[in-house]
């Protein structure tokens, strides 16, 4: 379902590879967290050793980065300070990643910022599985560019041959003279295909592209490059440095969600069958309790009901 085929009066106001998350006990006990970053390009997490401690049903969440840099770990903090004995794992290493570790049993609930593709449909049906969507939130993919860039506007056609490579310096977009510096995600990055296909008549990626482990990295390389650009969702936009551009003139704020040319959903994916009564609860609540509506509108994405 895209960002554009919703009604925006259930739109509240908005008031992230490589990151693996544990997330222990958050109240008194001295629970605490533990990160780790997995290699650049590694398909999957290394498995966890650590037990849920006693008495705690641990949740395995894989899958894209961005819901598993920000939202999911909030999410899921504030699903614990509620009371709910719960413990979690999660691995944010792209959305690719979200469907291989369903398929291997080793995650319970993946993350994508993409629509399942057909063929990875089809390895499910292969091994008798079906999976369930489950829209976690809707976001905007800002283009962004150094605050030091007098560009405030691109047409799609502009973003399309900047990212593409045919169009390599500034001055060609109305900007002083520069060589363009293009930062992408990588290639298993759910956000890396959908803004190929949104914002690029899916065409391929220019050579001297740079990619990017996750949205923090491209916030950081254009906020340290005047000539930088690159994407981020609308959760990653407030990074210093950095100013989302208006795309076809229709500006990056939640209120113009159904004009604003490159919007999408962001999912949560389960296996029928597989999925732990801890891990419907937890969905459940994530998508409807007004605390995690919070959660969402916080981090900066626009809430699924």
């Amino acid at each position: 379902m895209k960002l554009k085929d919703i009604s925006l009066n259930g739109i509240a106001a908005i008031a992230a590879t490589g990151l693996a998350f544990t997330l222990a006990s958050c109240g008194g006990g001295g629970g605490g967290e533990e990160t780790s970053a997995p290699s650049e390009g590694s398909g999957e997490s290394a498995p966890s050793e650590e037990a849920a401690p006693a008495g705690e049903t641990k949740l395995v969440i894989k899958g894209s980065d961005t819901l598993g840099a920000k939202m999911v770990p909030q999410l899921a903090e504030t699903y614990k300070a509620a009371g709910h004995n719960v413990s979690f794992e999660i691995a944010a290493e792209g959305s690719s990643t979200a469907f291989t570790s369903l398929l291997s049993g080793t995650a319970e609930i993946g993350m994508s910022s993409r629509d399942i593709k057909d063929a990875e449909k089809d390895e499910f049906t292969s091994k008798g599985m079906e999976v369930k969507e489950w829209t976690a939130a809707y976001d905007m993919i800002a283009v962004i560019v150094n605050t030091a860039n007098p560009v405030a506007n691109l047409t799609t056609e502009q973003i399309e041959g900047i990212f593409t490579g045919d169009i390599k310096d500034w001055s060609e977009v109305g900007g002083p003279a520069g060589p363009i510096s293009v930062y992408t995600r990588n290639t298993s990055s759910g956000t890396y295909k959908s803004f190929q296909e949104m914002a690029m008549n899916k065409r391929d990626y220019g050579a001297d592209t740079q990619k990017m482990a996750g949205n923090e990295q491209i916030a950081a390389e254009v906020s340290k490059n005047a000539n930088g650009v690159g994407y981020v969702g609308l959760a990653y936009t407030e990074a210093e440095g950095i100013k989302a551009v208006s795309v076809n003139d229709v500006a990056l704020d939640p209120k113009n969600a159904k004009e604003y040319p490159i919007s999408r959903s962001l999912h949560y994916y389960t296996v029928n069958g597989k999925l732990s009564e801890a891990g419907e609860a937890f969905l459940e609540w994530a998508l409807k309790d007004p605390a995690a509506i919070e959660v969402v509108e916080r981090v900066g994405f626009i809430p699924p009901h």
